[in-house]
Order: structure tokens, then C-alpha cells, then sequence
């Protein structure tokens, strides 16, 4: 892979990762109003806002880096009480996210540069943020600038030992490059906190040309880096290669026992870093000789001091007192590259490391071992991301192995081999746990889904004036990815309507005796084979007679029409259709309800309606769990086949006889209502002697479906039948057979659907 590949799937993984930050930044910015105890997740939001700006500044991504610079400094007057939290807050800061969101989509572009639209943009939101930043907070960077550190902290002491020339004692892991860290990166991101004045580079530790690994960290760099900000400011831009190097910053005015502990910890680099720290100026060779004679160190000290270091700290002498410039953020003790660690330093005075355990001299030319290898396996197991193009092809690939099994297992049964078929049973079982597994892997918990919906629940109802509180629960509930992306659009339809049509205003619901506040609720289960997902709200209910008055006014329904309460709520998913008022900017044009229908049905799934008027309205929409492929029960009428998904099957039994003049059938004291699929689908022949009964469920009611034959179990992998046959009632799909034959999927849900109207009709005729 070239460079520029590299750096592309680089800046590809970072897009994500910065838009998974987002994520978690709005969703903790959302719940902040309503937290009693807000400090950890303002901690997360700060966290998340500090990763972007780091991640940034590796690219050289400067105008992210500036506008969350400001970002980041009035979060952390959050962090450290000086402002507080407050619905205004909240909302200068929602909008910062949304114009993050789009910086990365246009770097996801490649547009690199800054945008002059997007940047005007960004003033203005700088401009809401003015109020809760203070004199002493940065403002916004000049563009032709570099981001200033951010020098707001909760120690005052950090900030005042952070004045002046630090010193840098960098130590990468070994592996750093294979974990897609490139040492220059780090050191080019330090000229966005100062100005770099030296960077001298230690070869003492590189291998012979017969030992040497591309892919592995040789060198080590000592850098002076002459900076405002404090030393955790500096240290933390290490925090994504502390694990496994070895990151020592050093305050100007630090004592000189500190730098003799760095020193001392070098291992085979000391004479090497001693001579650094002297022709740096960062102190004297006599107050370097005695810091190490006091350590018990023989190290030689070379090299000269220069006669005059520009803006450099005075040299700090072993007699400095400890209190005088603390060194290092609250007792971190400094690791050598041997294992040894600064005990006898107090806390206060030494040297802030980041480092995650010791290396010893060797770890640079030979392979990790230990503690290193242990680290290397911890992070091989994590979680890796993969596109999901690849896992779509994966499931067709798979899909392909169910049917060409199915075929060899049709050969083996036809030709009687038994120790074929034996073979190919087992293989089957394989392919079954492949299938499961590969299935798996698309499967991902709808509450992410769910959560981005406390924004829009956020933002409508400031636009409405009513005041909504938005209830989640069964967001661990998963759901095949695919299905997910696809039902976000219906399901914003849904929310916003209910906000807009279903909860009444604070007046109204004052007179109905309901608290001010709405309630909008999302759910979702597993219930026989399917997801359900609710939307809940506690508002006004949809009046039966005002649905059914308006359907008669557009002519949908005959006047003087008795229809079923259920028939009079499916009316309101017409195209066209809207009950409403007034027309508002969120809904009342009878534009949203049908698409929602559209889109539900093109998921093989239905909308079920349940309301009562003055208490509140539910929508309920039940999918199917995956879209590519199910267990089915194959089944024959006439010459054609037929899939029943066999979560949907509960028993077979056989038609009882003499039932032709009858649609129902006596099962074990149970009313059992059937369906002939042969009278259904219009299939001619003549009916065997012996017919069977399919029993299915959906949504708590039982149907039978009556068949000629019953073959059993089959794979089923879903082929769509496309938009020419998208009107086609009853039929959910196809599927090929192993002899190459196509077989129709049975839309269990349209049947037993078809069915309950069919009798809900009986029931009026009756009733008249």
C-alpha cells in the first residue's frame, strides 16, 4: 500500500472515530440540562472535544483545530465550575457539533481547506460562545495563526511551572508505526502549543542492517519546546501512544534532580540525553554533574552549555527549592526505559511520564515480548471496524452457499447416497453456524437510533413552545444495520408528528388535568420473530369520527360507511390525507404518513394503530429481524412452492374433512380460522385426497394456511421481486430451490391482515 493509501484510509478512520465523538458529545450535551450530577459527563464532552482537536492537529487539519479550540476552552470553564450549566449554554453549544459534523464532511470529501463559507459559519457560532469565555480564555486564532494552547486550568500551579522553555524526552514504542502513529506527527503538533526551538535526535539504539524492522520505532527525540501552556496541556497530546512509550516532559525551572532522573533512566542513551540537556541550555553542566552525583550516578556529562539560551529559563541549581516550580501533575513518578522508577522523588517534584510499562534497551531491536506482547494482544482484541459493503458481500456470498447446498443435498437424496448425504448434512450445519454468525455481524442495538432522536425531540418542541421529554427504552434491543438505516426516515416522521398533532399545548393540557410537561416515548422488543418499535406519546389520542368525517369530505369513504375502528386508523397513512388545522412547517400538508406506510411495507413489516381519545396514541411497527436471509418451511400447492418463515410456524396438523364449506376448523376446542392458499393465488389442479394445515401467528392471532403438501425446514435466502411485483398481496419475496426452481416467501403479517379485515367485514354484515 502506497503512502497516499495510507494516509487515506488514515484520514478515513479518523472521520469516523471524530463522528462517533460527535455523536457522544451531542448525546451528553443533551442530557446535561436534566443531570444532577453533571461533572462526568462534562468531563466525557471535554474528553471527546480534546481527542478531535489532537486528531485534527496530526492532520494538519488547522481550522477544525482553531474552531474547536474555543470549543474546547469554554468547556473546560465548565469543567472547572466557572460557568454553568444552563438551556442557553446547551444550545450555543449544540450547534458548534452540527458545524463540526460538517467540517468533517467536507474533509470526508477531501477538501482539506478550509471552506470560506463554513468559516463565516464558524465566527458566528464563535460569536454565541463569546458570553462564556472570559478575558482570560483564548479567542478564536487568526487563520494564518497557529491554535494556541489552552492555558485555562484548575491548578495554578501547573500553569505558572508551564512558563517558559520545556523539555521534552520522547521515547515511542516500538510499535508505534504499525499502530498507525507516526512519531513526526506528535512532534509538528507541538508547534500548534509554542514555538519548537530544538529537536535533536538519538540514533544511539538502532539496530544493524541485518536486525532492522521497516515497521518498527528506532529513534528517540529530545525536544525544547517554548510554550504558555501547562504541562498536562503538552503531555496530553501523547495520549493516544501512552500505552506503550515513554513521554517525559520537564517544566522550565524544573529541578535539577528530575533532569538527573531522566538522565539515570536512559539506559544506554544517558551520556547521549545528559549532552542534550547542557548544549540545550535546559541547565548547567555543574548543576547536571551534582544533581547526578547525588543520584549515585557515574554518567559522564559533556557537551556545552550555551552562552546565552534565547528565553530560556535560569538553570536550575541542585539547591533549588521543590517548591518553587512543581514539575509534574500530581505524582506520577518517572519510568526509566530499565524498569526503574524515581521513588525517592516526591510527588510534587517528579517528572511527568506517560508511560504504560517499562522497556529496557533491547525492546528496540528484538521482537515485544512480556508486557509489550501482552499490550500488542490486548489491542489485537478489541473491536476492529469494517465496511460495510464487505459484510453485505459476505452475506450474499453466504446466502449463494445456502442455495448451492441445498442443491447437492436435492442430488444426494435423488441418487440414495447416504454417506453423501451424511456429508452434506453436516455441511449444512456448518453453513447454518456461518449463516448465524455472518448475520451477527450486521446486528447492532436500535438504541443509537433512538438516542439521535433526543435532539430533534430537543429542537421541535422550542419550535413548538411545548415543553416534551423524550423516554427510551429497549435500545439494547438489535436489529439487522440494513433494516435500521431504513427505518430512521419513518420513524422521524412518526416523532414529529406526534409532537406537533398528538401532544397539546401546556394550556390544554392544564384544562385536561395533565402535567405541563408531555411525554414522548420510544421502545422496542423482540416478539416471535419480529422488532417492535413503539412511539408512545400521552397527548390527545386521534378521534376515531374526525378521521372518518374527513375521509368522507375527500371522498375516500362512502358516506353512511360503517367501518371497523382499526379500518378507520389506517385511513390516516392515505396519500393526501391530514386531519390537521392548520398547516405548520413540521407536518399538516398529508405529506409523511403514506411514505411511512411505503417504507414499512418495503420492509416486509406493518403499522398497527392504538388510541383512545384524551389519554394518548401508539404506533407500532413490527419488522422482520433480518432482510438477507431465514429459516423457512417449504411447502407445496399444485405444481407451485411455497416458503412459510419458520418463526411464524407454530404446528401442522391435517385438514379435517368435509371442510369445504367452511373456513375454520375445530383445533383442540379452539376456533381456528384457515386460509386456502390454493383459492387465494388462483392455483389450478386438482386437490389431493389429503390436504394439510399450516398453523401460523403474527401479532397474537392464530390462521392456518391451507397446502397440498408439507416438504419441511429450508434455508431461505430472500431475493426481492422488485417493483413489478411490489403490488403482489401476500408475497413477501422469492427464494431459489436446490433444482433451480423459484419459490414465493408468504407475507405472514399481509395474510393474517387480510384476514382479520375479511372477518371484520363478516362481523358488520352480521351486525346490520
Amino acid at each position: 500500500m502506497s503512502f497516499e493509501d495510507e494516509m487515506r484510509s488514515a484520514m478515513a478512520t479518523f472521520v469516523v472515530e471524530a463522528r462517533e465523538l460527535l455523536q457522544d458529545m451531542e448525546t451528553g450535551l443533551l442530557g446535561l440540562e436534566n443531570d444532577t450530577d453533571p461533572e462526568e459527563a462534562i468531563g466525557a464532552i471535554f474528553r471527546a472535544a480534546h481527542t478531535i482537536k489532537g486528531s485534527s492537529g496530526l492532520f494538519g487539519l488547522d481550522h477544525l483545530v482553531r474552531f474547536t479550540h474555543v470549543l474546547e476552552s469554554v468547556l473546560d470553564r465548565l469543567r472547572n465550575d466557572e460557568i454553568a450549566v444552563s438551556p442557553e449554554l446547551v444550545g450555543a453549544l449544540l450547534p458548534c457539533c452540527d458545524h463540526l459534523g460538517r467540517l468533517m464532511s467536507a474533509v470526508e470529501e477531501g477538501r482539506l481547506d478550509e471552506d470560506p463559507a463554513l468559516a463565516a459559519e464558524g465566527v458566528a457560532l464563535h460569536a454565541r460562545l463569546e458570553p462564556y469565555l472570559t478575558d482570560a480564555a483564548a479567542p478564536a486564532p487568526a487563520d494564518d495563526a497557529p491554535a494556541p494552547a489552552d492555558t485555562t486550568t484548575a491548578d495554578a500551579a501547573d500553569t505558572a511551572a508551564g512558563q517558559g522553555a520545556m523539555h521534552l524526552s520522547l521515547r515511542f514504542g516500538v510499535d508505534c508505526l504499525r499502530s498507525g502513529m507516526d512519531p513526526l506527527s506528535f512532534i509538528r503538533y507541538l508547534s500548534t502549543l509554542g514555538e519548537i526551538r530544538d529537536v535533536r535526535v538519538l540514533d544511539g539504539l538502532f539496530p544493524d542492517a541485518a536486525a532492522f524492522d521497516p515497521e518498527s520505532s528506532y529513534l528517540d527525540f529530545e525536544v525544547t519546546l517554548e510554550t504558555t501552556a501547562d504541562v498536562a496541556s503538552v503531555s496530553d497530546v501523547f495520549e493516544f501512544v501512552r500505552e506503550d512509550s515513554e513521554i517525559t516532559v520537564l517544566a522550565a525551572g524544573s529541578p535539577a534532580a528530575d533532569y538527573a532522573t531522566l538522565v539515570t533512566g536512559s539506559g544506554e542513551l544517558a551520556g547521549a540525553v545528559a549532552e542534550v540537556l547542557v548544549t540545550s541550555g535546559a541547565l548547567t553542566p555543574r548543576a547536571l554533574e551534582e544533581a547526578l552525583a547525588q543520584a549515585g550516578s557515574a554518567v559522564e556529562v559533556t557537551g556545552t552549555a550555551p552562552a546565552a539560551p534565547a528565553a530560556a529559563a535560569p538553570a536550575p541549581d541542585t539547591q533549588t527549592p521543590a517548591a518553587a516550580a512543581p514539575a509534574a501533575v500530581a505524582g506520577v513518578p518517572a519510568q526509566s526505559r530499565t524498569g526503574g522508577t524515581a521513588a525517592a522523588q516526591p510527588p510534587a517534584t517528579a517528572a511527568k511520564t506517560v508511560s504504560a510499562a517499562a522497556k529496557t534497551p533491547a525492546a528496540k531491536t528484538a521482537a515485544p515480548a512480556g508486557g509489550q506482547a501482552a499490550a500488542g494482544a490486548a489491542r489485537e482484541a478489541r473491536s476492529i471496524r469494517v465496511d460495510a459493503l464487505r459484510l453485505d458481500r459476505l452475506i450474499d456470498v453466504v446466502g449463494e452457499l445456502v442455495i448451492a447446498g441445498a442443491g447437492a443435498g436435492l442430488h444426494a437424496t435423488t441418487n440414495g447416497d447416504e454417506t453423501l448425504l451424511a456429508s452434506i448434512s453436516e455441511l449444512m450445519r456448518l453453513v447454518e453456524e456461518v449463516r448465524d454468525s455472518a448475520l451477527q455481524l450486521r446486528m447492532v442495538p436500535i438504541g443509537t437510533t433512538f438516542s439521535r432522536f433526543q435532539r430533534v425531540v430537543r429542537d421541535v418542541s422550542a419550535d413548538l413552545g411545548k415543553d416534551i421529554a423524550l423516554v427510551i427504552s429497549g435500545g439494547e434491543t438489535e436489529v439487522d444495520k440494513a433494516l435500521v438505516e431504513q427505518i430512521g426516515d419513518p420513524l422521524m416522521h412518526l416523532v414529529r408528528n406526534s409532537m406537533d398533532h398528538g401532544i397539546e399545548s401546556a394550556e390544554v393540557r392544564a384544562e385536561r388535568g395533565k402535567p405541563a410537561r408531555g411525554t414522548l416515548r420510544l421502545n422496542a422488543y423482540h416478539d416471535s420473530g419480529s422488532i417492535v418499535i413503539e412511539v408512545t406519546d400521552d397527548g390527545g389520542g386521534i378521534d376515531p369520527e374526525k378521521v372518518l368525517a374527513k375521509a368522507v369530505e375527500r371522498g375516500l369513504v362512502e358516506a353512511g360507511a360503517s367501518l371497523s375502528e382499526q379500518d378507520i386508523y389506517q385511513l390516516i397513512f392515505e396519500a393526501g390525507f391530514s386531519t390537521a388545522a392548520q398547516v405548520s412547517d413540521l407536518s399538516g400538508r398529508g405529506v409523511g404518513m403514506d411514505v411511512v406506510k411505503r417504507n414499512v411495507t418495503a420492509l416486509r413489516g406493518m403499522i398497527e394503530v392504538e388510541s383512545k381519545v384524551g389519554v394518548g396514541c401508539t404506533m407500532r411497527i413490527r419488522l422482520p429481524l433480518t432482510l438477507a436471509i431465514i429459516d423457512g418451511f417449504l411447502v407445496g400447492v399444485g405444481s407451485a412452492s411455497y416458503v412459510v418463515p419458520l418463526d411464524r410456524v407454530i404446528e401442522c396438523v391435517e385438514l379435517p374433512p368435509n371442510s369445504d364449506l367452511r373456513d375454520c376448523m375445530d383445533l383442540r376446542g379452539e376456533v381456528l380460522p384457515f386460509i386456502r392458499l390454493r383459492s387465494l393465488f388462483g392455483i389450478d389442479g386438482e386437490r389431493p385426497r389429503r390436504e394439510n394445515v399450516v398453523v401460523v401467528e403474527y401479532a397474537g392471532m392464530k390462521v392456518g394456511l391451507v397446502v397440498d403438501a408439507l416438504v419441511g425446514e429450508f434455508q431461505t435466502v430472500i431475493k426481492p421481486l422488485g417493483m413489478l411485483f411490489g403490488h403482489v398481496n401476500g408475497i413477501g419475496g422469492a427464494t431459489i430451490l436446490g433444482n433451480g426452481d423459484v419459490a414465493l416467501i408468504i407475507d405472514v403479517s399481509m395474510l393474517v391482515r387480510h384476514y382479520g379485515e375479511r372477518q371484520a367485514e363478516r362481523d358488520l354484515v352480521v351486525a346490520r
